[in-house]
């Protein structure tokens, strides 16, 4: 079972790509492990990991992705090559087809063989980064005498943009794992069953963290519209099964009915509940107070707790202070389990970490 990793995809939009540089130093104590690009048409995939690289020398970078069209197979492996020197065994180099708008529409470059042009390109990143002089007829493209003139001690893993069957299939036998994008968490299992237990996948999933809700259903509604109407979307969702439940949406967006394809986008089709809300209702909640009680804290948690609608039970732990709390978040941060806790447990220590008293983490 490959390792849990929690990634935040950087830069966010309204914010200077440099004013990213204190919220990139806070991720690792927020519980982030990893920091992910895209290239669509803001900036470009691997600026913002070179800036990333030098303000943080714990998080992992990736590119998710950059396309295998908009560059020449040399000048993607010297960028490829460069943000690997400047994060050694840090940077995961994330590629994939992209789509028929990026590569032709916007960038003059023509879209075919998408499996094939990622395969080959793969196969030739493989070797170029390793140091290797590589000249080769690819079925897709050829390439003579390139060498890296500074290939990077530690080659970056590599991973594919991968949606159906036959690209994640190619990401499990060539690669060292799948990118996923524009599904629900409840749809991992099935793109998981795909690629084996072992193999690294990387879900983007869409959050709207927001108190209005019709807000949040709007924006997406214009997204799911936008996105999922483009063919690699559509086809892919077909594949989870949502082909029915986005029909209405389909046909109108092809008679050119912008607002009425927003409109027959579901509440449940744009917002997906979270796999985790499922059981809730049944699972104790189990409160760990890492002070003694009638502290301040022991105080605050019972408070807390009297607002639940959920079983809970409360435990001091009088002398375990911020072991106990930083321990607890450093665990569930890392992709740990606690030990000696039922699988109906829900566990939220409470503990003076950093900035006072706060509900640290929830298991």
């Amino acid at each position: 079972m490959s390792p849990v990793h929690y990634g935040i995809t950087l830069p966010l939009t309204g914010v200077p790509l440099a004013a990213h540089r204190d919220l990139v130093r806070e991720l690792p104590d927020l519980g982030y492990t990893d920091v992910w690009s895209a290239e669509t048409a803001g900036t470009d995939a691997f600026t913002p990991l070179a800036l990333i690289a030098e303000w943080s020398s714990e998080l992992r970078l990736g590119t998710a992705i950059a396309p295998v069209y908009t560059r020449g197979p040399g000048l993607l492996a010297m960028s490829a090559a460069t943000i690997a020197e400047l994060a050694p065994g840090r940077f995961v180099l994330g590629i994939g087809s992209s789509s028929p708008v990026i590569v032709h529409d916007w960038n003059a470059a023509e879209f075919a063989e998408p499996f094939a042009r990622t395969r080959d390109t793969l196969r030739f990143l493989r070797a170029a980064l390793s140091g290797a002089k590589v000249t080769e007829d690819y079925p897709t493209f050829a390439v003579r005498k390139f060498k890296l003139e500074r290939p990077p001690a530690t080659p970056p893993r590599i991973m594919l943009a991968a949606l159906r069957p036959g690209m994640l299939r190619l990401a499990a036998r060539e690669a060292d794992g799948a990118i996923t994008n524009w599904l629900a968490a409840s749809d991992v299992p099935q793109v998981r069953a795909e690629i084996g237990p072992d193999v690294e996948l990387a879900a983007r999933i869409f959050v709207c963290p927001t108190e209005d809700v019709d807000a949040a259903r709007g924006l997406g509604r214009l997204l799911i519209s936008s996105y999922l109407t483009v063919p690699v979307y559509a086809a892919f969702h077909d594949w989870l099964g949502r082909g029915e439940i986005l029909k209405p949406m389909h046909d109108a967006w092809a008679a050119g009915d912008r607002a009425a394809a927003n409109a027959a986008i579901s509440h449940t089709t744009a917002q997906a509940p979270s796999p985790l809300a499922a059981n809730w209702p049944e699972r104790i909640v189990r409160i760990v107070v890492a002070s003694a009680p009638g502290g301040s804290m022991d105080l605050a948690a019972r408070l807390f707790a009297e607002q639940l609608t959920q079983r809970w039970r409360l435990e001091s732990r009088a002398h375990a202070g911020l072991k106990l709390g930083t321990g607890a978040r450093n665990h569930i941060r890392r992709g740990h389990t606690i030990r000696n806790l039922a699988p109906e447990t829900v566990v939220l220590v409470v503990a003076c970490v950093d900035r006072g008293i706060q509900v640290a983490d929830q298991l």
